[in-house]
């Protein structure tokens, strides 16, 4: 089988395990379980608080110890069985304990993918720049294929998402063990301290004041990254309770709606070199905080009746929103890094994002919800929640502008052709 077909399977499976429910979880949490929005946001936090030691920990395994597609493989067999076992819990502390354990063993894999992938192709003298890219699109691919299944077999508020995202983690744990070798690199003689193996050499960065002002800056818009994906689907599927909108397209189907945000993603991706080039980084990441108010913003008044348009444009902004900012960061922390530690600075800026970013975000988003936005009777006013988000990514917007200081060179400017950090999302 060709290498490159093989790969792209890997991607698109990757990722269809994350679609099958990580927008439809919501309705789930919502309206077939009924519980409330605080214990929901520890739900979606449970992916940062992964994300802050486990993509490390299995790192420094596979370097040492597992071929890292072996370890690849056992993670998605076990975050499969985990899955599966989501609708026999019938509390919301329960599900927030499984989903830790299940993000635990799924968070790891985006990275552990990307060094398998990489791995292969050079192994086999492809260009990693070149080859990896159209492979990667299939990811995104994936993502979409697995919200169109959920939502066409109407099991956005059903247990079933959760079935059909463990028959393909445990699919794609079992073919992962067909995948080329991907040995430990390190010899056993190594004696890289512990801070080194698990990134934290890259905190030196802070010492500089426009390092230290980016990664705060990352960390604060973490925590909107994925908002629109915990509570998007939600704020759709709640329309069916209002006889004027229950038959509307957007009412039945809101994860079909919901992915153009990812078909979005993928074409936004060609329009950054363009950006980078002639306007610099810092404009760029100032565009994509304004994107994010605008995400939020048309979201606050669209409907999905004469407002679907505006719904349709928040999710083709999206891709603006998300690629900008995760692409853009990047090639800054690739440019700003000493070579010896920029893996590392590239999991610290993952760490600010996924991790504490992402914590703090669902944290703070379902108390804020809960406390503010919700009626006794559990009506949620979301003109409202949309609204407190699009302010806080406009408040972000107009405090960067100042407080980060960064001369745009244009000689200097090397755009990478894929977004080596769009882990974060699909």
């Amino acid at each position: 089988m060709n290498l490159k077909f093989r790969l792209t399977l890997m991607n698109f499976l990757q990722f269809f395990i994350w679609g099958a429910w990580l927008i439809t979880i919501g309705r789930y949490w919502f309206e077939n379980r009924h519980w409330s929005g605080t214990d929901f946001g520890l739900v979606f936090s449970t992916m940062g608080f992964a994300s802050l030691f486990m993509p490390a920990l299995m790192g420094a395994l596979a370097d040492r110890k597992i071929n890292a597609e072996k370890l690849y493989g056992a993670l998605h067999i076990a975050g499969g069985i985990l899955l599966a076992c989501v609708p026999l819990v019938d509390s919301p502390r329960g599900l927030i304990g499984l989903m830790m354990l299940t993000m635990c063993c799924y968070m790891p894999t985006l990275a552990l993918g990307i060094a398998v992938a990489y791995n292969a192709l050079k192994s086999e003298g492809m260009d990693v720049v070149r080859d990896y890219p159209p492979i990667r699109v299939w990811g995104t691919v994936g993502f979409i294929a697995a919200l169109w299944t959920t939502s066409l077999l109407k099991l956005e508020t059903s247990p079933g998402q959760f079935y059909i995202a463990a028959a393909a983690a445990i699919a794609l744990g079992l073919y992962s063990f067909t995948l080329p070798p991907c040995p430990p690199k390190l010899r056993a003689g190594d004696n890289r301290s512990l801070v080194d193996v698990l990134g934290l050499s890259s905190f030196r960065l802070f010492r500089n004041r426009n390092m230290a002002v980016f990664f705060i800056f990352a960390m604060l818009l973490g925590a909107a990254l994925q908002l629109t994906n915990a509570y998007g689907g939600t704020f759709l599927g709640e329309f069916s309770n209002n006889p004027a909108f229950a038959d509307r397209l957007a009412v039945k189907y809101p994860a079909i709606i919901m992915s153009i945000s990812q078909i979005s993603e993928t074409l936004f991706i060609l329009t950054i070199p363009f950006f980078l080039r002639r306007f610099g980084i810092k404009t760029v990441m100032t565009i994509s905080m304004i994107a994010w108010f605008l995400r939020f913003g048309l979201f606050a008044y669209g409907d999905p009746g004469a407002g679907l348009w505006m719904i349709v444009l928040s999710c083709i902004v999206y891709g603006m929103a998300f690629d900008f900012f995760n692409i853009s960061g990047s090639l800054f922390v690739e440019q700003q890094s000493d070579p010896a530690i920029r893996a590392s600075a590239q999991g610290l800026f993952m760490v600010m994002t996924n991790g504490i970013g992402a914590v703090l975000g669902s944290l703070v988003s379902g108390y804020v919800i809960d406390a503010f936005f919700t009626a006794p009777g559990g009506a949620k006013d979301w003109h409202g929640i949309w609204s407190a988000f699009a302010l806080y990514a406009l408040a972000m917007a107009a405090l960067f502008v100042p407080l980060f200081r960064h001369r745009h060179d244009a000689g200097a400017v090397r755009v990478p052709v894929h977004g080596g950090t769009d882990v974060a999302n699909p």
